[in-house]
């Protein structure tokens, strides 16, 4: 089995108009030239100019300008931050429809691209409100270890179109976001999962019904013979769960609240230090069925669990400092990514703030007895800190995830707290360019402050 570059005339005479060149749309350009389809694009923020995505013969097919007439495209590619129905459509996505010209995401170019070649390569998809990515890397790592051919994306790491052409016995581990959803048409996994569902991006969707439908598509096209993965440990997932099975799919519930569903796999992740909490059962519940599904053995299964090397930025151990564990969970944007990481211990210092979502840390207050002391940084610091008085939790604003940093170590020592957790239960964008950038940021204050620590220690100057 070998893994291969897409042919390069394999969409040679379609026409097709991009719209947002970020990470995801400056794939979408470059994969859509190198398979010899012709690209417009543009970017409003960041216009593009001619020679930009240019390569050899390439050239003659780029065409970098405005969006303003799509009569003739076989699809209009919109980056997934660009509406094209709530709150407000684009006017290029108004173009698109006026046109009948569908709105597609890059999956639904890369399922149609792998067909098109030829390869019946199979595509595991998963989705849900958190823990997609960690499902994501953890299923893709399964299949690895059991020598399958795999390529992992989408909303995780590469973009879905740049993936590589995968054989007929590959398969495409695709992490997709209500986003991508709502921009499918023939997309067909063999296997998906749908691993929650809390109120988020309810601007984009309208309603919790908007939000549920959009991660709905994610079974699109499935037949019997496929499987339908639910977590069911929330009302919305159960709703969803129903409405497959009343279709005829084949569907397994999981639920960490299950014995049945936990038997067997508990001893496996015992040993397996990059996946703790019940967040992370639901997790490796869920790509165990899927990776059953895919033909992997149990065993295989748990050796992939008690290796899986985790991902960056989801509680994974930064250092520990004078016997204090510094914990990065900065992929916490919300409250209900915070309360996964709160729940796994028992006495901490809390590192939290940002740009808060609706509803802020109210929802926390049951865990907030985990809590010695919390400091608070960014925008929205003075209104985490409104919460945390309302029920008696030392807490400090200090703006700076620097200052955090150094007064958690102190506080950790003082207050007998054996981990200072960076679960920001915010968004990162009023002092970082992402949750990765912050949680690096991180990693390297605690990069210095140990270097300071071990001089201070051994008497070096």
């Amino acid at each position: 089995m070998t893994i291969r570059a897409f042919p390069s005339d394999l969409f040679a005479g379609s026409r097709f108009a991009v719209l947002g060149l970020g990470r995801n749309g400056a794939a979408v350009v470059s994969a859509l030239l190198a398979m010899g389809a012709e690209v417009q694009a543009w970017d409003d923020k960041s216009p593009p100019g001619p020679d930009d995505f240019a390569c050899g013969g390439d050239a003659a097919r780029f065409i970098a300008s405005p969006l303003e007439d799509l009569t003739g495209f076989e699809a209009l590619i919109l980056s997934p931050g660009i509406p094209h129905h709530l709150p407000a459509p684009h006017p290029v996505a108004l173009l698109a429809q006026q046109a009948g010209v569908p709105i597609l995401s890059d999956a639904e170019l890369l399922y149609r691209a792998v067909r098109k070649a030829g390869s019946l390569a199979r595509f595991a998809s998963v989705t849900g409100t958190n823990g997609k990515s960690t499902t994501t890397a953890l299923l893709a790592h399964m299949l690895e270890q059991a020598r399958v051919l795999v390529a992992a994306g989408g909303n995780l790491g590469t973009a879905s179109l740049a993936l590589p052409l995968l054989p007929d016995e590959g398969v495409y581990v695709i992490e997709m976001s209500s986003y991508m959803l709502e921009r499918l048409e023939s997309f067909h996994a063999a296997t998906a999962c749908l691993l929650n569902l809390t109120p988020d991006h309810l601007d984009r969707h309208g309603t919790m019904a908007g939000y549920a439908a959009a991660k709905r598509h994610v079974f699109d096209n499935m037949t019997p013979r496929d499987l339908a993965v639910i977590g069911v440990d929330d009302p919305y997932c159960r709703i969803q769960a129903q409405e497959l099975i009343g279709k005829g799919l084949t569907v397994t519930l999981i639920s960490v609240e299950n014995p049945d569903c936990i038997a067997g796999i508990s001893d496996a992740l015992k040993d397996a230090p990059t996946l703790p909490g019940t967040h992370n059962l639901q997790n490796a519940l869920i790509a165990q069925a899927m990776a059953r599904h895919l033909g992997l053995s149990d065993e295989v299964i748990a050796d992939g669990l008690r290796s899986y090397p985790g991902l960056p930025h989801r509680q994974a151990l930064a250092a520990t400092i004078d016997g204090i564990r510094f914990i990065n969970d900065s992929k916490a944007t919300n409250a209900e990514a915070a309360e996964k990481a709160l729940l796994c211990y028992d006495r901490i210092i809390w590192i939290a703030g940002g740009i808060a979502k609706s509803g802020g840390i109210e929802a926390l207050a049951p865990l907030f007895s985990r809590v010695a002391r919390a400091y608070l940084i960014g925008r929205d610091a003075p209104v985490l800190r409104e919460t945390l008085d309302a029920h008696g939790v030392a807490n400090e604003c200090v703006d700076t995830l620097e200052a955090a940093t150094l007064a958690s170590l102190a506080a950790a020592k003082a207050l007998d707290a054996p981990v200072v957790l960076l679960s920001p239960a915010c968004a990162s964008f009023d002092q970082f360019a992402s949750f990765e950038a912050r949680g690096t940021h991180f990693v390297d204050i605690l990069s210095k402050l140990s270097l300071a620590t071990d001089g201070q220690q051994t008497g070096s100057p």
